[in-house]
């Protein structure tokens, strides 16, 4: 594949030797991948300024491909993450939390990938005080493999122990690395973020020096297939990210999926959004369904996808996981539990069928990064940043502004209690 002059090849070899981190030097020793801390991705967004970078979802090898290529092609950084839910413990994908960076290694060689990418472990979910145990024993397993960043949710909790399981969990998390957060899980328009949970969440993680490359909310848009008529609410979110000013934290946009382009292209220019995450659409842009322009599945009349022949996966496939689908009650959202039975059947598709999967998805991040998230050319910002750095690690973006002894267990309890939240409703919000 061609190679983007606009990175200069004397500059990545110096970013090479100091900046991947040490857990990725003992995995890939001889590598020529320039796989780095989450912390890079932001600040190259940040210096373009009204820039986000894509996070997509890496549900199969297909995208994880096709991403690489189209940021390549763009020039521009990129995430590839994938959730707990997606490729934790209890995984509905072949790829998973603990061979993603092998993948992308691996690719980014064959390739000749010269664009910083980020390991992002996405949506590490404490959905209950009892998670924190277990997550402080899997925590490390992640690092150890190759992760790069990590978004700690723990949304799903009140205020008070949503900060608390933060806390808990940071000392498991390296220094250098990305770190997300968040506050309001991802429901629609219901249990939508407010500015006093953000600032609760952001000046308590201050309080005890953790400063987060990126908060998500829940400013109204969805997981999944669903496209919702009022979508990412832009002013919520704008209002939020001014009032963390001074805390210097950048926003992580979720459920990209179902919002128009002119929306997305809003969140770019009025907030400070540095990070889209983009999952389903790349995953049904992969398997050769229809889509509309943002990548959300069109549905036929009976509520079915619809295959555009001579495209994604061979027909004879397709027609193989809609009876699996069937027989297992699988529907729309659902399709995703198709990838854990399905991905070695689609590897072993001859070699066209695969390319037009991985080119589909190519074409879609590429217009996605120069058309709607002005991420082109950030590449050799974060390489630039890498060099002037001349480490792995940047350090912190803040510095500790908040008083300690007023954020105590005691006292965050306290806080809590004043603060007006609609979590929404229980249920199934997984990406």
């Amino acid at each position: 594949m061609s190679i983007s002059n606009a990175i200069n090849i004397a500059d990545f070899e110096k970013a090479l030797k100091v900046g991947r981190p040490p857990n990725i030097v003992k995995l890939f020793p001889n590598s020529k991948a320039l796989i780095v801390s989450g912390k890079y991705i932001d600040l190259a967004m940040i210096q373009k300024g009204n820039a986000m970078a894509i996070s997509a979802n890496g549900r199969n090898n297909f995208v994880i491909r096709g991403a690489l290529r189209a940021a390549q092609k763009a020039n521009a950084v990129l995430l590839i993450e994938i959730a707990r839910s997606e490729g934790g413990a209890n995984a509905y994908c072949a790829v998973n939390y603990w061979n993603i960076a092998r993948q992308v290694d691996a690719l980014c060689n064959e390739m000749g990938i010269l664009i910083p990418v980020a390991i992002h472990a996405d949506h590490y979910g404490i959905k209950k005080e009892e998670d924190i145990p277990f997550a402080k024993t899997e925590i490390p397993t992640l690092f150890e493999a190759g992760m790069t960043s990590i978004a700690i949710d723990a949304s799903h909790l009140q205020d008070d122990k949503n900060l608390l399981a933060n806390l808990a969990l940071n000392p498991l998390i390296p220094s250098w690395a990305g770190l997300e957060t968040e506050v309001g899980e991802i429901k629609g328009t219901l249990g939508l973020s407010t500015t006093a949970e953000a600032l609760f969440l952001i000046q308590g993680l201050n309080a005890h020096n953790i400063f987060p490359n990126w908060i998500a909310l829940n400013n109204g848009t969805t997981h999944g297939l669903e496209a919702s008529g009022q979508g990412i609410q832009v002013d919520l979110t704008a209002d939020i990210h001014n009032a963390l000013e001074p805390y210097n934290v950048s926003g992580a946009q979720h459920g990209t999926s179902g919002n128009s382009s002119d929306r997305l292209r809003e969140i770019v220019s009025k907030t400070r959004t540095t990070k889209a995450n983009v999952a389903t659409a790349l995953q049904m842009i992969s398997w050769g369904l229809e889509v509309n322009d943002y990548g959300n599945a069109i549905l036929d009349k009976n509520g079915d996808f619809i295959k555009v022949a001579n495209s994604g996966v061979a027909e004879n496939i397709w027609e193989d996981m809609l009876t699996y689908a069937k027989a297992n009650d699988l529907k729309a959202g659902n399709f995703k539990k198709l990838n854990l039975p399905f991905e070695n059947k689609l590897l072993g598709q001859p070699q066209e069928i695969r390319e037009r999967m991985i080119q589909r998805v190519e074409n879609f991040i590429y217009n996605m990064l120069i058309n709607v998230f002005n991420a082109q050319d950030t590449a050799q910002l974060a390489i630039n940043a890498i060099l002037a750095a001349n480490t792995y690690d940047p350090g912190p973006k803040a510095s500790r502004i908040e008083d300690p002894a007023e954020w105590t267990k005691e006292k965050i309890i306290e806080k809590a209690a004043l603060i007006s939240s609609d979590k929404g409703p229980e249920g199934d919000f997984d990406d």
